[in-house]
This record gives C-alpha cells, sequence and structure tokens, in this order.
C-alpha cells in the first residue's frame, strides 16, 4: 500500500468510502474519490526503496525512500488503520516526508 501512495497508482478498493488522509502538504483529504484525485496528481518517482513495514491488527506501517528522475529524494512514513484485521481496506492514512 506504500508504494502505491508514493507512486500515485492505488487500486480504489484499497480505501473504505470514507477514508481520512492525514499528509504534511494539505488540510486532511476525506473520501475515497477526494484521495485517489490527489494521488493521481502526485508526481512519479523512478524508484521506491521500502525500509521498514510492520503491522499488527489494524494498524500496519511503512517507511523508505523515493528517489525522482531528476535524482531528488525523499523519505516517506505512512502510517494505516485498516477496517479490519485482515488489512485489505484503508479507513485512514496518516503520512509523513
Amino acid at each position: 500500500m506504500a508504494v502505491a501512495m508514493e507512486c500515485g497508482d492505488a487500486e480504489p478498493s484499497a480505501f473504505s468510502e470514507d477514508v481520512i488522509w492525514e499528509n504534511p502538504s494539505t488540510e486532511p483529504i476525506s473520501g475515497k474519490s477526494a484521495v485517489l484525485k490527489h494521488l493521481g496528481n502526485r508526481p512519479r518517482p523512478s524508484s521506491v526503496t521500502v525500509q521498514h513495514a510492520i503491522s499488527h491488527g489494524k494498524v500496519g506501517a511503512a517507511s523508505g525512500e523515493v528517489i525522482f528522475a531528476n535524482g531528488q529524494t525523499r523519505r516517506f512514513c505512512h502510517v494505516f488503520d485498516f477496517t479490519s484485521a485482515k488489512a485489505n481496506c484503508v479507513a485512514v492514512v496518516r503520512s509523513y516526508s
């Protein structure tokens, strides 16, 4: 899920209808269509490296680094609250970079 968030190509079914995305660059984004639209507008990285990924019950997190075509790098961390312990549908994302 973290790689999909960084690449801007997450599957719509991965989000609940009332998902909330808290990120450092904007006010919280609410609703599946708004989150997908915002993700689609993100610059595409050349590479994504996930350094840590953990999950426990309804919570998961991943951190790593993206590299863009111009050589710029950015570190990221996404903390996910899922709708259930199956971890297949995101209710809340808190992103840090």
